[in-house]
């Protein structure tokens, strides 16, 4: 097996420009070592500069250790270091000759599964990390449940500190079988086991000389040929709009653009369109890419329409394809990951913010809590606190057009936000999950809503 990481010069602007992105995110229980593992995949693939290792070289001597902490060059808030834990979401961007690669380190630590979720809602893999010696514990399931609700695409079980075990294969294939059983269960579509040891450099990015048994790629080899997911470019077209550009110059004295990132699908010259909510319709006379008129884009490219029509577009109207326009609707039925400290209540008074598009809202009925655990439901708790997932009816006061989940992340997707201050409450995901309970009958009076 040969090593992924040539070449070691820098890549040049032209080569990064050929290569893909991956979007992934590291998840794990305390002290499995995703730190570590993130450290040593930065190390061994080269992908640090001289004067950060330098860095941690220099603390991890002051504490007496032999060898760099690998695990610092992720871990860079004062609290991570002194008490040896990952507490936010750390972001690392790096590239190989194959690849371009944007990281999420996340905690493992149950008290911020929610910022698992917000480092694992824009990944196409998630990489969970399994100490050998303790294999899938309640805090694996909970990462597992989290990717699997999340929809990404690709699961990677990493059973670290394979060297504390003897690198023993039947201690590996055992926890293997038994995530793999669980994961399939709430029907994560891909899973790859790879026994690693992230201090040692294991199956990291060189090939383990200690476990002749194991003939599957390495961690980096994986992460480099992993097929990236292109699903949301053959999904029905989307595109938020951010902003009317109107120059009014002398050169374009009639040009009117709608400007916003494709968040999925594609859009041609001569579609016909429809604008949601308000539902009018007119045909894309032109695309603007970067000042350059194109035939056709697509996600995730930001662009700018022209229509052959004048039609009264703002920010947070959706242009979509006429023919497979979605249902607008003021009723919402989620499943949401609660990432406040304060409590969501029924009947608490919210601000639901999908794509570009931000609206009052009210939670009309809390159907259920999921408990990660086992995957039961808790019916109707009339609250979901910190770090909860459940079920929540949203009614809002203006109409939205939503796809389901499950058929796009992007524009599935919505936050809850608290009006007062504008703290993030709530990550939404529109339509069913696999912990959809039975439909609740809701027995709830509409008279007294505001809208």
């Amino acid at each position: 097996m040969t090593s992924t990481t040539e070449p070691t010069e820098p890549l040049s602007v032209e080569q990064l420009s050929s290569t893909t992105l991956l979007r992934f995110a590291t998840a794990g229980s305390v002290d499995d070592g995703k730190s570590t593992l993130v450290g040593r995949l930065l190390h061994d693939s080269k992908s640090i500069l001289t004067d950060q290792l330098e860095a941690v070289e220099r603390v991890s001597a002051g504490r007496g250790q032999d060898t760099p902490d690998l695990a610092l060059l992720t871990d860079g808030l004062r609290a991570e270091r002194e008490q040896g834990i990952t507490i936010d979401v750390a972001y690392r961007y790096f590239a190989t000759a194959r690849r371009r690669f944007i990281l999420a380190d996340t905690p493992g630590h149950v008290q911020y599964t929610r910022n698992m979720v917000t480092g694992a809602s824009t990944a196409d893999l998630a990489v969970v990390l399994v100490d050998a010696r303790n294999g899938v514990i309640e805090q694996t399931r909970r990462h597992a449940a989290v990717a699997a609700l999340l929809r990404v695409p690709h699961v990677v079980l990493a059973v670290n500190k394979m060297d504390l075990v003897g690198y023993e294969e039947t201690v590996f294939a055992a926890i293997a079988e038994e995530f793999t059983a669980y994961a399939t269960e709430l029907g994560v579509p891909e899973i790859t086991a790879i026994p690693i040891s992230a201090l040692a450099g294991d199956n990291v990015v060189e090939p383990s000389a200690h476990m002749d048994w194991y003939g599957g790629p390495t961690v980096l080899e994986h992460l480099e040929t992993v097929p990236v997911s292109h699903d949301l470019a053959h999904c029905h077209a989307r595109l938020p709009v951010q902003y009317v550009i109107r120059p009014q110059t002398a050169e374009h004295p009639d040009y009117r653009g709608y400007a916003g990132q494709i968040a999925a699908g594609t859009f041609r010259v001569g579609d016909s369109v429809t604008v949601l909510p308000s539902g009018r319709t007119s045909t894309v006379s032109g695309i603007d890419l970067l000042g350059t008129p194109v035939d056709a884009a697509w996600t995730p490219q930001s662009v700018t329409l022209l229509l052959a029509d004048d039609v009264d577009i703002s920010r947070g109207d959706l242009l979509v394809p006429s023919k497979d326009a979605p249902a607008t609707t003021q009723d919402v039925e989620a499943t949401v990951c609660h990432v406040a400290d304060a409590p969501l209540t029924v009947g608490h008074r919210v601000l639901l913010k999908h794509g570009t598009r931000t609206v009052k809202a009210i939670v009309k009925d809390i159907p259920s809590r999921l408990t990660l655990d086992d995957l039961s439901l808790h019916p109707h708790p009339g609250r979901l606190v910190a770090n909860d997932i459940g079920r929540v009816k949203i009614r809002t006061a203006e109409p939205l057009p939503l796809d389901a989940y499950a058929d796009s992340r992007r524009t599935g997707a919505f936050i809850l936000i608290d009006p007062a201050d504008g703290t993030t409450l709530t990550a939404g995901m529109v339509g069913e999950s696999f912990a959809a309970p039975q439909p609740v009958k809701d027995g709830t009076d509409d008279e007294g809503w505001d809208f």
